[in-house]
């Protein structure tokens, strides 16, 4: 099964499933998120769609059939029967970094408003449609005790460092205040395996699908667009089985977290900067960005801190860095920074705060990671890209006002720790001006 049916997961999830030698013994049942447009057009497809490889050279296009069935989210019977169903051995996840509904604290957060219907609707009715994407687990997997169907394995593909131990944490959490019992079901009976995951996919535009059905003949309504550059490292147990995936090129190791660190550090952390920072200064795409001189040296500068707290040897980051590079310069992919820019209050603490605080207890103010931080809080000031965060308003409103007091709010948010620290406060601050211009304190 699959939640979170979107571009990213049938660029990568379903198109390793459709590439492993046992293709034919596999197939995804998968649910939206919380919309229900895609999946209406792939049940009219018969779960077939259309993968645009895409290369500086050429498109090729491959047919992904692995999808097996489609749902939304209203559909709430067909996911409890889905995972109350023997035939099911595991749940790829990837609903954003946004979609955990964490706290600041890292657990869940049990304030928010749709996170505390769904522990209602629960405690009264385990089977109660529900709305939050840990809500929608904890009712199926309860689904699957009742209906004792076996040990389960939970797969986040999520851009969140030590994303199987924030998982299990917010189901934990979650279960402990619906119904213990339910807590201790999970800790036995449901693995849950790190990975990381990675395939620049952005969204498809119009003349995509026009172009496919030109070469193809058919119409098709769910095309997806994506680099040929893919990765997905996992680690974990799969008690009830799971596709041959390493036929198709995944990873598997005993411990993810050097290639999670050189991924959200060195990929995501540059995505940021280039979201931020060169949407500021006029860029729409990221080969637009990376083609400035003054957005590579500041990607230069960001890998430089954070290279020197990952294990893997020079050569093997000046080969990842290489390749990110060319990855970011393939202007037939064109990413568009606003859609990178979406919920920086939930990656920034992944993709930049590790490295700012390693930078500091070496005693250097890493001016790479400052600046990202800075690009982030003009942005929130309404600089460059349009804000699109789950915690828009209210980051929206710390940043307001006098700029050093907006910088220290705004931090402290994120850690209040970081924002204790004048240095890096008065760093920020100063690199707040020099991206804004005249109107810096404005």
């Amino acid at each position: 099964m699959h939640l979170g049916l979107g571009n990213f997961f049938r660029s990568h999830q379903a198109w390793y499933t459709d590439r492993a030698s046992d293709a034919a013994e596999w197939g995804y049942a998968a649910f939206t998120g919380r919309s229900t447009a895609i999946a209406s057009v792939l049940e009219q497809q018969d779960g077939l769609y259309t993968l645009v490889v895409r290369s500086p050279s050429e498109d090729r296009l491959e047919l992904i059939s692995s999808v097996s069935e489609t749902r939304s989210a209203a559909d709430h019977d067909a996911w409890l029967a889905s995972l109350s169903s023997k035939l099911v051995a595991a749940v790829t996840i990837s609903v954003t970094e946004a979609g955990y509904c964490r706290s600041a604290t890292g657990g869940l957060d049990l304030s928010r408003a749709d996170v505390a219907g769904d522990i209602e609707r629960l405690r009264g009715n385990l089977t109660a449609p529900v709305v939050s994407a840990p809500a929608r687990l904890l009712g199926g997997l309860a689904a699957r005790r009742r209906a004792d169907a076996g040990p389960i394995t939970l797969i986040p593909c999520d851009n969140l460092a030590g994303n199987a131990a924030l998982t299990s944490r917010v189901l934990e959490d979650l279960a402990e205040v619906v119904d213990s019992s339910l807590a201790e079901w999970i800790t036995e009976s449901v693995k849950v395996a790190a990975t990381v995951a990675d395939r620049i996919t952005p969204h498809a535009a119009a003349e995509d699908l026009e172009a496919v059905r030109i070469r193809t003949g058919y119409r098709d309504g769910a095309v997806v667009v994506a680099e040929p550059f893919s990765e997905w490292v996992l680690a974990g147990s799969f008690p009830s089985g799971r596709p041959r995936w390493e036929d198709a090129g995944a990873v598997f190791v005993d411990d993810v977290t050097d290639y999670e660190h050189r991924k959200l550090w060195l990929l995501n952390g540059a995505h940021s900067l280039l979201a931020y920072a060169g949407s500021i200064k006029g860029h729409q795409t990221v080969p637009e960005a990376i083609a400035d001189g003054t957005c590579v040296s500041w990607v230069r500068q960001w890998w430089q801190e954070a290279r020197s707290h990952l294990p893997q040897s020079a050569v093997e980051l000046d080969a990842y860095s290489d390749t990110v590079l060319e990855r970011f310069a393939n202007t037939k992919i064109a990413d568009r920074l606003e859609r990178i820019a979406e919920d920086g209050s939930q990656k920034i603490p992944f993709r930049v705060l590790p490295v700012l605080r390693a930078e500091r207890s070496a005693g250097r103010v890493p001016t790479g990671a400052t600046r990202i931080l800075a690009a982030w809080i003009c942005h929130l000031r309404g600089q460059g890209a349009a804000i699109r965060d789950v915690e828009g308003p209210k980051m929206i409103a710390l940043a307001q006002g006098p700029l050093r007091r907006a910088a220290s709010n705004v931090l402290f948010a994120l850690d209040a720790e970081v924002a204790s620290d004048s240095e890096v406060v008065e760093t920020v601050t100063e690199q707040c001006r020099e991206l804004s211009g005249p109107a810096g304190d404005a």
